[in-house]
């Protein structure tokens, strides 16, 4: 035990925000490729983002941060494992660990590699050409085996890879969650699009111009609470939220002037996820309890601000006719039933950031099958493009007219998130028991919603997600906020009793 806990505790933390500076600088260096860096400068980023992320894994793996931690991990302050000081303690010697088995040289590789395959993949999808794109996936593909590998698993690559996005989680116990999820939804899904069957999104295919569209979803994000003086909205290929400090939150999306949904409702996740990131704890950023408690816990709260809310008649009821004030050729004169209707219609379709909420996770279980398969080596890139057709012929009943809307769709692999995925259904199931638990402590919800007042929910959000950190694990956290674990039943109830409203009917009651 150090004789002086309190000045390694202050020398921990030290280490950690140096690290969060240099976390800084490689987020800030990957924004830019995303959003504005020319052509003619790949190449080179590339190079920066590797000696960056080398950098910052140098100062992760310091032997001189292990002997640290060890030391603090015998003294009072890690007596609390949920305390500030414990869980810091804690958390970092479990990231320590982990980080420590990976060589300098492997990180580099990847960090090089993943710039690379996201400047190759978003030019094989604009050209609609996976060949282009294929031999990038292969590397990044080896060198993610080789992680795994390096890491240590029980003999499943992808248990290794879920470790980092959601730690805890195991391919058994996601397959068995996914799997009784899958048999829940697609009878159910396949009987209310019967129900849908001849309706058609004529609002929603209208022009709105991206000007427009701009204005009314920054207004939008910043009424749920995302603060602009803290961040701020860019164009990119395929949308995402980043952090650049404490006070620097990065939103991004992208405009499509013939259908309403995909730059609207990917304003709203994304602000979802930055709202989470500008309610973590500033005087401990860099740190545990500074940090986001799991991506299956940030994409609830991008789904939650999506979905339960974005696609709510309350929300609906103030919004709609500033929408018709702001696109007048487009919706004057419509009834907010119909619009309603068209954004929660139930149909099988090929863009999983574009599915409706039902068939969203049907989505999810495919590529969570598939990338499976590519890690473990028994799906080549090369029969990529047919297994993923066929999944969609299996699951969805609709087969990609081309790689573009198909296999080359998420920017995911390119970056290489393998085991990134499932966190969106975890995001979507412990977003349906948040609004469930916070509807039960606020009568009023609906109400203050249809006024577009969300304070009550930002706050409760705030006190039981944001400002815990990762002072507790994702099912713990689950199981504080909304007073149970995890489970599908809540978002079988939200889908069926939305649907019944939207279209009058008893579908899956």
């Amino acid at each position: 035990m150090p004789r002086d806990p309190e000045n390694r505790l202050g020398e921990l933390l030290a280490r950690a925000r140096d690290a969060a500076l240099v976390d800084a600088l490689l987020a800030l260096l990957q924004w830019d490729e995303r959003t504005t860096l020319p052509i003619g400068g790949r190449a080179y980023r590339a190079e920066q983002v590797a000696r960056v992320a080398g950098q910052l894994h140098a100062i992760r793996t310091d032997p001189g941060l292990g002997d640290c931690l060890g030391e603090l991990a015998e003294s009072p302050l890690a007596a609390d494992p949920h305390s500030d000081e414990g869980a810091t303690i804690r958390v970092m010697r479990r990231d320590f660990e982990r980080n420590a088995k990976i060589p300098a040289r492997l990180v580099e590789e990847l960090a090089r590699e993943t710039v690379l395959g996201q400047q190759a993949w978003a030019e094989a999808r604009n050209r609609n050409e996976y060949a282009l794109f294929r031999p990038r996936l292969d590397r990044i593909l080896a060198l993610k085996r080789e992680q795994a590998d390096t890491l240590g698993h029980g003999g499943a690559r992808y248990d290794a890879m879920l470790e980092e996005y959601e730690p805890g989680a195991t391919v058994r116990e996601l397959t068995g969650v996914l799997e009784g999820l899958r048999l829940a939804l697609i009878p159910w899904v396949a009987e209310a699009a019967d129900a849908c069957r001849g309706r058609e999104a004529r609002l929603l295919g209208r022009f709105y111009s991206r000007s427009d569209q701009e204005a009314f979803g920054v207004e939008a994000a910043a009424r749920i609470g995302f603060d602009f003086s803290r961040g701020r909205l860019d164009v990119t290929d395929h949308p995402f939220c980043t952090t650049l400090g404490p006070h620097d939150c990065r939103i991004t999306t992208r405009y499509d002037e013939r259908f309403f949904p995909t730059a609207f409702f990917g304003i709203l996740h994304e602000a979802g996820h930055g709202i989470y990131e500008q309610g973590l704890r500033t005087d401990w950023y860099g740190t545990p309890p500074g940090s986001f408690a799991s991506l299956g816990v940030h994409e609830s709260q991008s789904r939650l601000w999506e979905n339960l809310v974005g696609r709510s008649r309350p929300f609906w009821e103030h919004h709609f006719p500033i929408a018709q004030r702001r696109f007048p050729s487009a919706l004057e004169g419509a009834r907010l039933d119909a619009f309603l209707g068209e954004i929660n219609m139930v149909r099988p379709s090929l863009i999983r950031v574009e599915a409706d909420e039902a068939t969203y996770n049907l989505h999810i279980v495919l590529r969570f099958e598939l990338e499976q398969a590519l890690l473990d080596d028994t799906l080549s890139t090369t029969d990529l493009p047919a297994a993923w057709n066929a999944k969609y012929a299996e699951f969805l009943g609709i087969t990609p007219p081309d790689d573009a809307s198909g296999v080359l769709q998420d920017v995911h692999w390119s970056a290489g998130l393998f085991g990134y995925f499932p966190t969106y259904t975890i995001g979507n199931l412990l977003a349906a028991q948040i609004a469930e638990a916070y509807r039960a402590s606020d009568r009023a919800s609906d109400a203050e919603w249809s006024r577009g007042d969300y304070t009550g929910l930002l706050e409760w959000l705030r006190r039981e997600i944001h400002t815990r950190g990762r002072c507790f694990s994702a099912p713990e956290l689950c199981r504080r906020a909304t007073g149970r674990e995890l489970a599908p039943d809540a978002l079988l109830a939200h889908l069926r009793g939305k649907f019944a409203q939207a279209y009058h009917g008893h579908v899956g009651s």
